[in-house]
């Protein structure tokens, strides 16, 4: 997703923090997860994200920096992927 890297950098923490709560399926963490997402999203955190990193220890996303906005303000531009 291409977004402002001040976004990329706001909501990397949050992601993070949510596969590493979804990689234990507890009815806990999935409430938790309800009270942002809607539940399609919530499936699809659980049952296909969430196992992918189910070897992993946290780094679940990278930042790609893609240089500034050509119209407009000019903001620096990235783009936040999940690492496979």
């Amino acid at each position: 997703m291409v977004i402002t890297e001040a976004k990329a950098k706001e909501i990397r923490p949050l992601i993070e923090k949510m596969i590493t709560r979804a990689k234990k399926n507890t009815v806990s963490n999935r409430r938790i997860l309800a009270k942002t997402f809607v539940p399609k999203q919530v499936k699809k955190i659980f049952e296909e994200i969430a196992p992918r990193y189910a070897e992993r220890h946290g780094g679940y996303t990278r930042i790609i920096k893609l240089g500034r906005r050509k119209t407009g303000d000019t903001s620096p531009m990235a783009i936040i992927e999940f690492i496979k």
